[in-house]
């Protein structure tokens, strides 16, 4: 059944990509014209073949997704995809409906810690539309279609990574939005972003994320949407949003033999087997829910909200027991309750941010071999501040702070009572089409860091070239340090329209 299955997916995914193959020359010839015309193009696409094309690839994306079954830290590096973008702020370009706009892009990366490998080839396009119904009825939809070829040039990774990764099939975002009064709706796959630092995730609880690349995508890229229900109010200066999620999803580590699967400790002596993954079940019983306040007042905007929801996050419980001499993990989803809030002001040429989080339920991997399952439950505060510095000559200075709280802190954690923190972020701008910037991200309690240059160029007018390196530096349970032989060099073209 599953080889099947496989070969399914394939020919849709070949399919698929037929599809925006042929796409691509009306693009690439409306795009030609409109800049001999010094005009913008009205459309990429005529009306007829805009439609056909986007319900095509819905159909073969919503199949494939359906085989594929569940298993299947703004931005930092650009804005792939609108996000978090409410019915009333989105009426405008709604109301335009029916083109297609997205993105074409390949990305390549080569690992150089040894061994050395090459570890993407992928090609990806993410695909929208939207548009108005009447009545205060507008729609969005989204598709993701990915293809990576290092999977099949290359024998690198095992059968189950290459089964994982070699294709890209997923729903974007897919609502209706409905606007009453005072009060907006938005039902269906949506992003919901409560929070955005720099580098790292702190406040932005109700996302899913795409973890197969820990988190060194973009956040608009990393970010998986969540089937939802939301209400919004809007009233002078204050914002009420309720929150409902009947059925979730959770963020996607991968299978073991990844890149950057999350892999748990391993005592000397002791075997390592892991179980899949543990969903929880389609229930309202899983549901998440939860209730958002903001207000701008001064200048300050203010929030705070209240979150239960089953983890997005796994939990990776250890069987001691079954088989004497293995530890086997298993990935899980427990419910927590969150509690946060965050705020920000605009100082003229500096910008404060800050976020923080109380979680109460979660569990942490403990190092103490009595413990069956290997876990303990901690509440924690999570905690963030930044400052966003405008300079001279085109450049931008990011620095922040961030810290963990353990309350009742166990010995045998991984992890010390306080775990603190920083980040710098440089931005500098050479021309209108040339800019450089580096994120480095490190722990105050031990050597533990990333660090990451890049260089952007925009050299066509909505094509975009980058260069970079991704450099981890770490004890081998570090938050970094684990991927301390995953230091790879990478390139991208991305075609926006």
């Amino acid at each position: 059944m599953a080889s099947h299955a496989g070969r399914g997916n394939a020919g849709n995914c070949w399919l698929v990509f037929f599809i925006l193959i042929a796409s691509c020359f009306p693009v690439f010839a409306a795009q030609n014209g409109a800049e001999e015309e010094g005009s913008e193009p009205a459309s990429l696409l005529p009306g007829e073949a805009r439609s056909t094309l986007l319900k095509t690839s819905l159909l073969l994306a919503a199949k494939a997704e359906e085989d594929a079954g569940p298993g299947s830290l703004g931005s930092l590096f650009g804005d792939d995809e609108e996000v978090q973008k409410s019915p009333k702020q989105g009426q405008a370009s709604a109301a335009q409906g029916g083109g297609i706009k997205g993105s074409i892009r390949f990305e390549a990366a080569r690992t150089v810690a040894s061994p050395v490998h090459w570890s993407k080839m992928l090609t990806r396009a993410d695909l929208s539309s939207q548009g108005d119904l009447g009545n205060g009825v507008k729609w969005k939809s989204g598709i993701r279609i990915g293809y990576d070829a290092v999977y099949d040039l290359y024998d690198f990774y095992p059968g189950r990574v290459r089964h994982d990764q070699r294709y890209d099939f997923s729903l974007r975002e897919n609502y209706l939005d409905v606007s009453s009064g005072d009060w907006d709706y938005r039902l269906g796959k949506q992003h919901v972003v409560w929070g955005e630092m720099v580098g790292l995730f702190f406040a932005d609880v109700v996302s899913a994320r795409e973890m197969r690349e820990f988190i060194l995508p973009e956040f608009d890229t990393m970010r998986i949407p969540q089937w939802a229900a939301r209400a919004e109010y809007f009233k002078d200066d204050y914002h009420a949003e309720l929150l409902w999620i009947p059925v979730a999803s959770y963020d996607n580590v991968g299978k073991p033999g990844a890149e950057f699967f999350p892999y748990q400790p391993q005592p000397a002596g002791v075997a390592v087997s892991y179980r899949n993954e543990d969903r929880p079940s389609r229930s309202l019983s899983h549901g998440n829910y939860g209730i958002r306040l903001s207000t701008l007042k001064n200048g300050w905007d203010v929030s705070g909200f209240a979150y239960s929801s089953m983890d997005v996050a796994q939990t990776f419980y250890r069987d001691s027991v079954s088989v004497p001499g293995t530890f086997i993990y298993q990935a899980r989803h427990d419910r927590i309750q969150q509690y946060g809030g965050t705020l920000a002001k605009d100082f003229g040429d500096i910008v404060l941010k800050a976020e923080a989080v109380y979680t109460h339920g979660r569990q942490f991997t403990v190092l103490r071999l009595a413990d069956d399952n290997g876990l303990v439950p901690q509440n924690t505060l999570d905690w963030a501040v930044g400052l966003d510095f405008s300079l001279p000559a085109d450049t931008r200075l990011n620095v922040q702070l961030y810290q963990r709280d353990f309350f009742s802190h166990d010995a045998d954690l991984l992890y010390e009572p306080r775990e603190t923190g920083y980040s710098l972020l440089l931005n500098h701008k050479f021309t209108n089409t040339l800019e450089a910037e580096a994120l480095w991200i490190a722990s105050i309690n031990r050597t533990d860091w990333l660090f990451r240059p890049k260089l952007v160029w925009n050299f066509e007018r909505n094509w975009r070239l980058s260069v970079g390196a991704d450099v981890f530096k770490g004890p081998a349970l570090g938050f970094f340090g684990r991927y301390d032989a995953k230091d790879r060099v990478y390139s991208e073209v991305r075609y926006s329209f």
